[in-house]
């Protein structure tokens, strides 16, 4: 990695993270057809492919691996900078991190509060926490907020705690889906919210609630490995509600049942949502990953997430 151009690493990272050449020969104050020989030059000393000339533009694998080296660059700059009191100019080092959507809406963002003056601008990026790590891998974020407890090649990890999902749904809607019979036989039937195509979490409350209903079923029960989505005759509606707070908007309005963090749930009216099964609780541990890098930034950043989490995650 030493003898590659600092400046051609540099503008990789900024087409990444622009989207375009146009917008990236704009951050870096050079003009488009720079920025595309800079790239073409370094694509010629590594000889790979890093780019996709899409818009977004997508990185190769090779490009990944060059944009994780252009972040660690840039951070271990800012460190030493910083270490040796030198003045402070440009633009501040972005830190990009991969959060989930219910984290986002909950308890994540108080966490980055107490570090809005020290020179760092966050780049939160919302993915299904499943998914979180991959984008790790892709060098596309430095940390990331994660269900996976598997270090991603050059990370370190770092447990939070579980995020806690209760199956909720209006009065109404329970009156009018859920009343003529069990839960475990009519819920299947009934519309549901999703939040996206990767959200699995209310096919996960439907395959364990038909696992306590016939806990003894051979093979016609579901397995817990089963990760197929329920079917029912007559296949209920999915609405896809991409957003946070707009889920549980939709779960209260009475467009269909969902699973709702229990933060989410206790700032409700108390009479807006129904638990429709109290005692069951789903939990989704998460995991707080990030670089190996030796930067007091970074590590402050940890900790002030893992200290959040610690009280936002904490219970039962």
């Amino acid at each position: 990695m030493t003898d590659l151009p600092l400046d051609q690493v540099r503008t990789l990272l900024a087409a990444v993270d622009e989207g375009t050449f146009e917008a990236a020969a704009r951050a870096l104050h050079v003009t488009p057809s720079a920025v595309s020989q800079r790239i073409k030059a370094l694509e010629q000393r590594t000889g790979r492919v890093l780019l996709i000339r899409s818009k977004p533009v997508r990185l190769t694998d090779s490009g990944a691996v060059v944009v994780r080296f252009a972040r660690q660059l840039a951070w271990l700059e800012r460190d030493a900078s910083a270490e040796l009191g030198l003045p402070q100019t440009g633009s501040p080092v972005v830190l990009a991190i991969a959060v989930n959507a219910d984290s986002l809406a909950t308890w994540f963002l108080p966490a980055l509060a107490g570090l809005a003056d020290r020179g760092i601008c966050f780049d939160l990026q919302r993915e299904d926490q499943d998914h979180t790590a991959q984008l790790l891998s892709q060098g596309l974020v430095i940390a990331a907020v994660t269900s996976s407890p598997q270090p991603v090649h050059g990370c370190v990890v770092r447990r939070l705690g579980r995020m806690r999902y209760r199956a909720m749904a209006s009065p109404d809607f329970c009156s009018r889906h859920l009343d003529h019979g069990p839960l475990h036989s009519t819920l299947p039937h009934a519309p549901l919210v999703v939040f996206d195509r990767k959200d699995d979490l209310q096919d996960r409350f439907l395959r364990e609630l038909a696992q306590r209903a016939e806990p003894s079923a051979g093979n016609g029960g579901l397995s817990a490995g089963d990760d197929s989505e329920i079917v029912a005759d007559g296949v209920p509606s999915r609405h896809y509600v991409p957003t946070s707070e707009g889920f549980v908007d939709a779960v209260a309005a009475g467009l269909g049942w969902g699973m709702i963090p229990v933060d989410q749930a206790v700032r409700r009216p108390h009479d807006s949502l129904v638990s429709l099964a109290p005692d069951h609780v789903v939990s989704v541990p998460l995991f707080w990953q990030q670089w190996k890098l030796d930067s007091p930034a970074l590590t402050e950043v940890a900790d002030a997430v893992a200290e959040a989490a610690s009280i936002a995650l904490a219970g039962p």
